[in-house]
C-alpha cells in the first residue's frame, strides 16, 4: 500500500511540472486533478479501514489477556495454536505478569494503526502541496531563466574584423496559465532579453524601427519586461457533429521556436515550420485533428492568419490610430495553412505555405540604387517603404527514433531532413531583392540530435542549412545573436551539446554556429535597399566590403534554469 501511495505523489508531482509537456495546458490540469482526486480516496479508505480495524484489534487484545487468565478458553483465531501459547500463560501468574501481556498485545495491536496515521498525514501533506502549487485553482505560473556567453565574431568581404570576445545575456521568460472550463483556457509569456550592464542597445540609423516588434522578446534589447504571447485557446472534440477534434485561439501568437529548430534550442516546438516561419506576430488559428477521418495517427491542418505591423498613427497625432495614405507602408498581414499528414512521435512529417503582403524594406537613401548592377555606399533611411509580396512553402520529414530495436543509440537518435523555397512578389514601380520581376530561392536543411557519449543524459547535435541566391526567409526571431542561420545564402554549420544538471530543471549547453555568406542580404529585407544579394566580390567592386559580412561565427554557453 504504502508504494502505491508514494507512486500516486510522485505521479500527481510530475504532472504539476514539466513531464506533460505534451498535452494541452487543460488536459495537464484534468490528469492532475485525476491525481488528486485518487489521493483523496486513498485517504478515505485508509481511514475507513483505520475505523473498522479500531475494534477488532481491541477485541484481539482483550481475547489475547483473557485466554493468559483462562487456558481452557478456545481462541477464535484457529491460527494461534495453544501449546505455543503454553509458555507465555505459565508465565502469566500474578497481576504484574497479566498486565505485561495486555501492554505487550495492547502494542501490537496499536502498529498498524499507528503505520495508517502516518501515511494518512503523509497523503494529506502532499495533498496540501500539490493545491499550493495550483493555488487551488487551475491557474499556473513558470519561469524560464538563462544567462548566456556568446564569444562573437565577424569577417567582412574586404578582411576586416569584428568582434566581442566575451558578451554576457540574461533572458527571462515568464509563463502563466489558466483553464477557466474544460474547452477554454488562457496563456500569457513575459519576457526581457539584456545584455550584462546596460539597459538599451539603440542605433540613430535603425531609430524608426522601434515600433517594429518582430523580434521585440527574441533580441538582446533592453530592461522592458514585454508581452512575448497572450492568447486565449478553445478546444471541443467534435465539429458540426463530424468526429473532429478542433482548437481556435487568437492573440499575441507562441510563433517562435518551431519545428526542427525547437531541438537545439531545448525546447516544445510551438506550430511554425521555423524553416520559413520565426518570429513573433499577433494574430488567429484554428487546427483540425482529421486522424479519425483519414485513419492516418495524428494527421492535422492548421489554419494561421496574423498582422505584423498595422497602417496607424501614434496616439497623439492629429488623426490618431488612423491610417494616411500618404505613408510609404500598410497592413502587413500573413495567412497560411500547415498540414501534418501522419505523426506518431516517431516518424513524422509537415507541409506549411504561406502568403504575406505588403512587405517592407527601409527607403533608399544612397545605399543600394534600383539598379541591380551599380549599389554604392551609404546610410539606410530608417523610414519603410512597401515593395510587395511573399510566398514561401517548406515540408520535413523527421526520424525521432531511428528503427525499431536495433540498438539502444538508434533508438534515442533523432534526424531530419527539411526543404524550402521563396519566392518574390513585386509590386507594380517597386523591386524585391534587387530584381523588378519575381525571384525563386530555395534552401535545404539537414540535422540530427543523439545521446552523449560522454555523459548519461546529455545531448549532441548537428545541423547545416544551405540557401540560395535569392532565398528569402522569414526568421528574425530565431534565437541567434549573429542572425538567423536559416535566411543565410551560402552555408551555416552548427553543432551543440545540451547537459541537464539537475533533472530538467537546471540544464548547460554549448554551442557552435558558423555561417558562410555567399551573397548579402541574409538579414535584410525585402526590398532593394537591404535585401539585393551581391557576391563578396561585387560588395568589394562597389566600395561597399566594409558595410557586407562575409563570414560570421558564435560560441555560445548558458545554463538555463526551467520550472
Amino acid at each position: 500500500m504504502k508504494e502505491k501511495i508514494i507512486g500516486s505523489v510522485v505521479a500527481a508531482a510530475l504532472l504539476s511540472t514539466t513531464a506533460i509537456a505534451d498535452d494541452t495546458f487543460y488536459e495537464r490540469f484534468t490528469k492532475m486533478e485525476a491525481e488528486i482526486t485518487s489521493l483523496k480516496a486513498q485517504i478515505t479508505t485508509l481511514e475507513a479501514q483505520k475505523a473498522t480495524d479500531t475494534p477488532k484489534k481491541a477485541a484481539q487484545s482483550k481475547k489475547m489477556v483473557k485466554n493468559s487468565d483462562d487456558d481452557d478458553e478456545e481462541e477464535d483465531e484457529p491460527a494461534v495454536k495453544k501449546p505455543q501459547n503454553k509458555p507465555s500463560i505459565q508465565l502469566a501468574s500474578n497481576d504484574d505478569n497479566d498486565e505485561a501481556v495486555a501492554k505487550t498485545a495492547a502494542s501490537k495491536s496499536d502498529t498498524p494503526h499507528k503505520d495508517l496515521s502516518e501515511e494518512i498525514e503523509d497523503l494529506k501533506d502532499q495533498l496540501g502541496k500539490i493545491n499550493k502549487k495550483t493555488y487551488g485553482n487551475n491557474l499556473k505560473f513558470g519561469v524560464d531563466f538563462r544567462t548566456s556567453y556568446d564569444n562573437i565574431q565577424y569577417t567582412m568581404a574586404n578582411g576586416d574584423k569584428a568582434q566581442n570576445d566575451g558578451l554576457l545575456t540574461n533572458r527571462l521568460w515568464l509563463n502563466m496559465n489558466y483553464a477557466a472550463t474544460k474547452n477554454l483556457s488562457f496563456t500569457g509569456q513575459l519576457a526581457f532579453n539584456k545584455t550584462f550592464g546596460q539597459r538599451t542597445l539603440s542605433d540613430p540609423n535603425t531609430a524608426g524601427m522601434d515600433g517594429f516588434d518582430w523580434v521585440s522578446s527574441e533580441a538582446a534589447y533592453d530592461d522592458k519586461l514585454r508581452v512575448r504571447s497572450a492568447y486565449f485557446f478553445y478546444q471541443d472534440d467534435e465539429l458540426a457533429g463530424l468526429d473532429m477534434p478542433w482548437t481556435f485561439s487568437i492573440g499575441r501568437r507562441p510563433s517562435t521556436e518551431g519545428h526542427l529548430i525547437n531541438l537545439r534550442d531545448d525546447i516544445k516546438a510551438s506550430s511554425p515550420l521555423a524553416h520559413t516561419v520565426n518570429v513573433e506576430f499577433d494574430g488567429a488559428s484554428a487546427k483540425f485533428g482529421t486522424e479519425e477521418l483519414i485513419g492516418l495517427e495524428g494527421s492535422y491542418f492548421k489554419l494561421c492568419a496574423g498582422r505584423g505591423m498595422s497602417e496607424a498613427e501614434a496616439r497623439f497625432n492629429q488623426t490618431p490610430y488612423a491610417g494616411k495614405k500618404a505613408l510609404a507602408t500598410n497592413d502587413i498581414d500573413m495567412v497560411g495553412i500547415i498540414i501534418v499528414p501522419y505523426d506518431d512521435k516517431q516518424y513524422s512529417t509537415g507541409f506549411q505555405y504561406t502568403y504575406a503582403n505588403n512587405l517592407i524594406d527601409q527607403t533608399d537613401n544612397g545605399m543600394m540604387t534600383n539598379s541591380t548592377t551599380t549599389p554604392s555606399s551609404g546610410t539606410p533611411n530608417p523610414a519603410f517603404d512597401t515593395v510587395g509580396g511573399l510566398h514561401t512553402a517548406t515540408g520535413f520529414i523527421s526520424f525521432n527514433g531511428i528503427g525499431d530495436g536495433w540498438s539502444e543509440f538508434l533508438d534515442d537518435t533523432t534526424i531530419f531532413f527539411s526543404g524550402a523555397m521563396s519566392k518574390t512578389d513585386p509590386y507594380e514601380g517597386k523591386t524585391m531583392l534587387g530584381k523588378p520581376d519575381s525571384q525563386t530561392g530555395y534552401s535545404y536543411w539537414i540535422g540530427t540530435q543523439f545521446p552523449s557519449l560522454i555523459s548519461d543524459e546529455g545531448r549532441w547535435g548537428l545541423e547545416f542549412n544551405h540557401g540560395s541566391q535569392y532565398w528569402r526567409s522569414i526568421t528574425y526571431g530565431e534565437d541567434t545573436l549573429i542572425g538567423s542561420k536559416i535566411a543565410t545564402r551560402g552555408d551555416a554549420y552548427e553543432a551543440y551539446f545540451t547537459e541537464p544538471l539537475v533533472g530538467d530543471i537546471l540544464t548547460f549547453q554549448l554551442r557552435y554556429t558558423y555561417l558562410d555568406y555567399k551573397y548579402s542580404g541574409s538579414n535584410g529585407f525585402f526590398g532593394t535597399t537591404t535585401g539585393m544579394p551581391i557576391t563578396m566580390e561585387q560588395a568589394n567592386g562597389f566600395n561597399m566590403g566594409g558595410a557586407v559580412v562575409d563570414k560570421a561565427q558564435d560560441i555560445r554557453a548558458y545554463i538555463r534554469y526551467k520550472f
